[in-house]
This record gives C-alpha cells, sequence and structure tokens, in this order.
C-alpha cells in the first residue's frame, strides 16, 4: 500500500458529452508529474455504448440521446439521481493494472453499500455490483497513454425506468436497483461522502509501485 494523491472534483450535473471530452482532453495533455483525479458528477439523462457494444442491446432510447463512446462494456444509461465518479488516474505511474482499477471501484461500491446495510456483491463474467441480482452499479474503464478515465455509476435515487428500454450491459432483463429502494440514503451528497473515500482507499491498497 502507498500514498495516492487524488484531487478531488465535484462537477454537479454535467452533460455527458462535454465531460467525456473533457476526460479525453485531461488524458491526452497530461505530463509525468500532472496530480491524478477524481471526477465527482451526475449527468443528464444518456444512454452510452461501449466500443464494441451491440447496437441490438439498444431496444427504444426514444427520446434520450444515445452516445458511441470509447469505454468498455455494453450499454447503459445515465441520468440524474446516480452518482458517478471517473478515477483519471496514471496507472503506471501508481502501480495500478486495470483489473486493480475495476476491482477498486467494485470493492469501493459493495462498501459505501454497507455503510448504508446493504449487502451488496460483485458477479463472475458480469462487471459491477448486484444486491440479491439486481444491478446497482456499472463500471467501464478506458486506458490511454497508460492512464485511466471514465469508471463507475451508482444507481441512488433516480428513475429507472430508461433501463427498460435497454438491455442494460447486454443481458436481457437485468433488473436494476437503487440505494433509495434498499434503505439507503436518497441524496447524491450523502452517499458521495462515503464512496470516494472508501475508493481512495480501495485504491491505495491495490497500488504496487
Amino acid at each position: 500500500m502507498r500514498d495516492l494523491p487524488l484531487r478531488v472534483r465535484e462537477l454537479g450535473r454535467a452533460q455527458y458529452l462535454d465531460t467525456w471530452r473533457a476526460m479525453q482532453a485531461f488524458t491526452d495533455q497530461r505530463g509525468a508529474d500532472t496530480p491524478d483525479e477524481l471526477w465527482v458528477l451526475e449527468h443528464e439523462p444518456v444512454f452510452t455504448l461501449g466500443m464494441n457494444a451491440d447496437p441490438a442491446h439498444l431496444l427504444a432510447p426514444g427520446d434520450i440521446p444515445v452516445v458511441q463512446v470509447d469505454r468498455g462494456g455494453q450499454v447503459t444509461y445515465h441520468g440524474p439521481g446516480q452518482l458517478v465518479v471517473y478515477p483519471l488516474i496514471d496507472l503506471r505511474r501508481a502501480g495500478l493494472g486495470v483489473r486493480d482499477l475495476v476491482t477498486a471501484l467494485e470493492q469501493a461500491v459493495i462498501a459505501t453499500a454497507a455503510a448504508f446495510g446493504i449487502v451488496a456483491a460483485t458477479r463472475p463474467g458480469a462487471p459491477g455490483v448486484y444486491v440479491e441480482g439486481a444491478k446497482l452499479a456499472s463500471v467501464g474503464i478506458r486506458v490511454r497513454r497508460g492512464a485511466s478515465y471514465h469508471g463507475a455509476a451508482i444507481n441512488v435515487d433516480m428513475d429507472l425506468g430508461p433501463f427498460s428500454r435497454i438491455n442494460p450491459c447486454g443481458f436481457e432483463g437485468l433488473a436494476m436497483t437503487q440505494l433509495a429502494a434498499l434503505g439507503g440514503p436518497r441524496g447524491i451528497a450523502a452517499v458521495a461522502g462515503v464512496l470516494v473515500p472508501e475508493l481512495h482507499r480501495s485504491l491505495e491498497s491495490r497500488c504496487h509501485g
């Protein structure tokens, strides 16, 4: 375990496309000494498809915008009431592998749920975090120039209806859930206050540098 300084940026509610372009620009322009950052935010409604996503999983997008992005994974939905965290980390400098980062994100969500009395877990072959078979959080990252962007989205207190317009993460009929429905808090800030330090600890415990 080693110290991993993270500059936390709280961005409020932001358009997905603008945030994605900003993440790409940050990653392309960063140098050897650029501090790592963790972006914390909510998105306006949007469906996003990963690089190799099958468009057939996008069933009926309707009036919600669809964006093809450069992360892994299939199709997912982002919207208000969902907490999104984007770790922009120089993985080589930190001594973190891709699997380390994915695991850190998943374990931080599990620890956050546990703090609110909710038992969550991962599923083999299905990235993300689940509660009794229903998906609570999605994970998808991209690594470029040895640095990460994209991240994780945890459902807090949102309209889950748009998930019925897709096969979430490529799984037909996958049930979705959220913290508010499980007895957890309804406020994004309350969840972020737990998730951010949990993610920081989870990342530091996996640094090999």
